[in-house]
């Protein structure tokens, strides 16, 4: 039987983070900014297209709505129980604190697996826009390490200001990615506009089901809304209003911006025409629909688009540690917080140092930025991600069939079930169709595939040690600040 026992939260003189510090437009702004909107269409829609078919701008939307089920369950359990670390929290309250902290250990290393990685996408792209646009050749590893320090510094200084940054941030990335598709419909695209995309044909056809995996990806980051509950001003208003503001905008944006990728060529032709551009597919089209000027702000602001992402996860990673050390699992000096900033600074300094030292043994190893550390990196994170929101889907369900009162409307525990088995399928097509992701040998994959299910052992096999040795620890798994029944 879960233990579903609640504590008021830990408090003291240095140790709680910033209140009042965020409103629903920076809740959204942070998580938006993680899945890195302009770089996940420019560096991997292609991808999406010439594997996916024209019916790939339909993708983005079967993902939207999967995760748009999965926030309703999420959302009306959050609104039931007040808590703010993450995932884990929930998890611990509807299928025991073993699962929990298990699937908290699991959420700490996908969540470092997509930051860490995405330092090589940054490398690449920023070495890319210094050699286009200045004629300049500079290592790889210098730019990344380069970026863990600019990462750490604002996540250092407080999350109202790395909100502030990433909404600037964000709204630049995304009006690049609208100039161009207002450019390419106001030209009337390669043959004329048509929707042929959205028809059941292409839409539901065995290329999309294949790419879904991509599609999921792009939204990483945005079911991270939780996080920063006890950061936010009324949150039980702001934190449900930027989780669905966040899935709403995404993938109606995504889809929006790779269909009119797909007007651009034709879609005779845009197939083929992602086959040969690949990841210089989106700047060749903004160069001939909008101008060479669009070309060069492109280049700048996917530079920016990744280091915004990598400052969001940074944010949600450090968060994750802090409430494990305020829970008693982690040591607790990691749950302190600065006196002025009152960011979680020494979780943040764990992250950062994790960081510089991945990247400084990829380097060594002369591994190749985008394939290793991206890509191989990445690819544990993607799993471990999509099968914990199926995980929450599962707790939705049993946390809203035992409490009837949570549930304000009949289809939620349903619809709670749904997104569960969805989420847990989409897994399932994600590892069916991993060479995708990883361009990969057979035995790579396996071992990429195998991560996400040994660091959840693992974690039950910690949490098992932590309830027999340390009880009192044990008890205090979860942070649940009130339980309104």
């Amino acid at each position: 039987m879960p233990d579903t026992q609640t504590r008021p939260p830990t408090s003291s003189a240095d140790g709680s983070l910033k209140r009042n510090a965020l409103g629903t437009g920076g809740i959204a702004f942070l998580v938006i900014s993680a899945a890195a909107p302009l770089t996940v269409m420019a560096g991997v829609a292609p991808v999406a297209i010439g594997v996916g078919g024209i019916g790939a701008p339909a993708g983005y939307l079967l993902a939207g709505i999967v995760l748009t089920l999965f926030a309703i369950g999420f959302m009306a359990m959050t609104r039931h129980v007040k808590a703010s670390g993450g995932f884990y929290t929930y998890i611990s309250l509807a299928m025991g604190k073993t699962v929990g902290l298990a699937s908290a250990i699991l959420a700490i290393v996908s969540y470092n697996c997509l930051q860490i990685g995405v330092y090589g996408l940054f490398a690449v792209q920023t070495h890319d826009m210094f050699k286009v646009l200045f004629g300049l050749e500079v290592p790889w590893p210098a730019i990344a390490l380069a970026a863990v320090v600019a990462v750490w510094f604002l996540g250092y200084r407080g999350i109202d200001v790395g909100a502030k940054v990433l909404g600037v941030l964000l709204i630049a990335e995304t009006g690049i990615l609208a100039v161009m598709g207002v450019g390419i419909l106001g030209s009337g695209g390669a043959h004329g506009i048509s929707v042929g995309s959205f028809s059941t044909e292409h839409a539901f056809g065995p290329g999309v089901l294949a790419i879904l995996g991509i599609c999921f990806a792009a939204f990483m980051g945005f079911e991270s809304t939780v996080l920063y509950r006890s950061e936010a001003r009324n949150p039980d208003k702001s934190v449900p209003r930027a989780m669905y503001i966040a899935v709403g905008f995404m993938s109606v944006f995504y889809a929006f911006i790779v269909w009119t990728v797909v007007q651009a060529y034709g879609e005779d032709r845009a197939v083929e025409a992602a086959g040969e551009m690949a990841g210089g597919m989106f700047f060749q089209t903004i160069n001939h629909y909008v101008g060479p000027w669009a070309e060069v702000v492109m280049y700048v602001l996917i530079v920016t688009s990744v280091y915004a992402s990598q400052l969001a996860f940074h944010n949600a990673i450090n968060r994750y540690v802090y409430m494990l050390a305020r829970d008693g699992v982690l040591p607790a000096f990691l749950g302190r917080t600065h006196p002025r900033f009152q960011s979680p600074h020494r979780a943040g300094q764990l992250q950062t140092v994790l960081a510089a030292g991945v990247i400084t043994i990829c380097a060594l190893l002369n591994a190749d930025p985008y394939q290793q550390l991206l890509i191989w990196v990445n690819t544990p994170g993607i799993f471990g991600i999509v099968g914990l929101q199926g995980l929450v889907s599962v707790a939705a369900f049993l946390y809203l069939r035992r409490n009837p009162a949570a549930a304000t409307h009949k289809l939620m525990v349903p619809l709670s079930l749904a997104s569960a088995i969805l989420l847990f399928g989409v897994v399932l097509l994600i590892g069916l169709n991993i060479e995708l992701l990883t361009f990969a040998d057979a035995l790579t994959n396996t071992i990429l595939i195998l991560v996400t299910p040994l660091v959840f052992i693992a974690g039950l096999l910690a949490a098992r040690w932590v309830r027999r040795h340390r009880p009192e620890t044990f008890a205090q798994i979860g942070s649940f600040e009130t339980h309104e029944s």
